[in-house]
């Protein structure tokens, strides 16, 4: 069973039972890619920002509130986690990210439709563009989808960070008697403990937190109400300031809309910035992953100073060896974190005039990174942090023998 949807290019059939609609379906046919769809955190934020347009959009008399209360609605629904496998369009995708956008308007109508009791499809009650798309442009709406996305994320990201520095910091007070010997350029230099360079690995990171706070701020300003290139059209007065009151107090940040909305809508201030930060935390996770690696080589031609929860056989040809293979893990996470950076870094340079095309590979890339340290972090703790043991006696032998 199908229903026949049209839009500027023609007609095409849709599944009956299908939330998405005609744009959304001929984006999933031009971009065959990878197989994966829109990350979670980014469907969430996208339909925050719907709910926030739609209210601002009723108090201004710009949609009818019978509708406006539906969109919101249906919103709230895949807010809670519906729908979700209705975004169908692959991460990999042209256009500015106007695909993601329709999905999104043609999901959340068809929601719409069904509960005001009409069928899907029927886009003469509720429509897409006119009343999903009211007074935005995925010019405005997408890259703010994408900041709201990565702020939803960063306070779970800190919260797990927090926790890691709580477990070095544990083991700086286990060890903190234990005298070792410290090194500079791999070669001895002068004593210290356990426990301070436990410490220390736990004060970097607090300071890797305090970036990414700062960061974040970097991603208060939205253009919401900028539309196509920044101009305004076809919004009305007082929609920016609503539109950035709603999504305010529903994800509890000050955001605030754009002093230069035409800035605003080329400008990749926001996500270089904070996916600079994710960069800078990969490097010192990374560094104090190898440091494990060192600290625990061995155990007989190594330093073999501590000892690292036991996982795995790690080797199958070598009996009894077993391997760094969190902190090895940190690092593959690290490595991948730095070229989602680099990525970023590229998509942010090459936008052209008055928009970046390229925002869906910079959303892609950081809410990766975001993802991979969340759930790294929480396995270094758990897996790895949490069970270290020291070799006192290796440590008493290296003291004796300086």
């Amino acid at each position: 069973m199908a229903r026949v949807e049209h839009d500027p290019l023609g007609e095409h059939t849709v599944p009956a039972d299908a939330y998405y609609g005609i744009q959304t379906l001929r984006a999933s046919e031009n971009f065959p890619i990878s197989g994966l769809h829109a990350p979670a955190d980014l469907v969430t934020a996208t339909v925050l920002i719907k709910r926030a347009a739609a209210l601002a959009n009723i108090e201004l008399g710009r949609l009818d509130a019978r509708v406006g209360e539906a969109i919101v609605k249906s919103a709230d629904e895949v807010a809670k986690g519906a729908m979700r496998d209705q975004f169908i369009v692959d991460i990999y995708q042209a256009g500015a990210g106007t695909s993601h956008n329709m999905n999104a308007n043609e999901v959340l109508a068809n929601i719409a439709l069904e509960l005001t009791g009409r069928k899907k499809g029927d886009y003469h009650s509720i429509e897409p563009h006119d009343d999903l798309n009211q007074s935005q442009s995925t010019n405005d709406s997408y890259p703010t989808a994408i900041k709201v996305a990565f702020l939803l994320r960063n306070d779970k990201l800190i919260e797990e960070l927090q926790k890691l520095v709580a477990s070095f910091r544990a083991k700086g007070n286990a060890y903190l008697e234990i005298v070792k010997m410290g090194r500079t350029e791999m070669q001895d230099a002068v004593p210290m403990t356990v426990g301070q360079e436990f410490h220390a690995f736990a004060a970097s990171l607090e300071g890797e937190i305090k970036l990414l706070r700062d960061a974040e701020k970097y991603l208060y300003s939205v253009n919401m109400g900028a539309t196509a290139i920044g101009t305004g059209l076809n919004v009305p007065k007082g929609y920016p300031e609503k539109c950035a009151a709603e999504l305010a107090k529903l994800t509890r940040k000050p955001i605030v809309p754009a002093s230069d909305m035409l800035a605003a809508t080329w400008d990749q201030q926001g996500f270089v910035v904070y996916s600079a930060a994710l960069r800078s935390l990969a490097i010192k996770i990374g560094k104090i992953a190898s440091d494990l690696i060192l600290l625990t080589s061995g155990p007989r031609a190594g330093l073999y100073e501590i000892n690292l929860p036991a996982l795995q056989p790690g080797s199958s040809i070598m009996p009894g060896k077993v391997n760094p293979v969190i902190p090895e893990l940190m690092n593959i996470i690290a490595f991948r974190v730095m070229g989602n950076d680099t990525s970023v870094t590229l998509a942010a340079q090459h936008g052209q005039l008055q928009l970046n095309a390229y925002e869906p590979l910079e959303g892609l890339a950081v809410i990766e990174s975001q993802h991979l340290l969340f759930r790294g972090s929480n396995v270094f703790r758990t897996k790895c942090i949490d069970g270290i043991t020291v070799n006192e006696k290796t440590l008493e032998h290296y003291m004796a023998t300086t």
